[in-house]
């Protein structure tokens, strides 16, 4: 089973990355079997970062891709911007961000960059579309704290 979304979105509309979510939610909803609350939760997360970065690191334009296979769902956001997204310390004053990029990293299985031969970037997240198993043999959702993790693809900086 494979399902496919492709959205463009601008900065130029408000709320786009609440436009993102909302798709999104919906291309979650459609899924057959469908996905557990807490992993849709974090896929929704997914996209509202890394669409929130390429808006506002690339010129105001990206669009993003969902797909969805037996034991995953992609996340691909494309952007025409020539920087590449790098994971800095975050600022607690709120001024500049950086929390966005780590917490992409914690709840997805991989995350990489791609450069494009027209230009621009495609970033991707790979999710598991099921709860990774416990220690104890229960099943967890990926959470922001990252205690759920395994090893993630390494990822391009600059």
């Amino acid at each position: 089973m494979s399902a496919r979304e492709i959205v463009c979105l601008s900065a130029r509309r408000p709320g786009a990355a609440a436009e993102a979510r909302r798709r999104a939610r919906g291309f979650l909803r459609g899924l057959d079997p469908a996905v557990e609350e807490d992993v849709g939760d974090a896929v929704v997360l997914v996209v509202s970062e890394l669409v929130t970065n390429a808006l506002r690191h690339s010129g105001g334009t990206c669009s993003f891709e969902l797909a969805a296979a037996e034991g995953h769902v992609d996340v691909c956001v494309r952007d025409t911007g020539s920087r590449l997204p790098l994971i800095r310390p975050p600022d607690v004053s709120g001024e500049t961000g950086g929390f966005g990029l780590p917490l992409v990293h914690r709840l997805a299985n991989a995350v990489t960059v791609t450069r494009e031969g027209r230009g621009g970037k495609t970033v991707r997240a790979r999710m598991a579309r099921h709860p990774a198993p416990t220690a104890r043999g229960r099943r967890a959702a990926p959470s922001p704290s990252g205690d759920v993790r395994t090893k993630r693809d390494d990822h391009e900086g600059g």
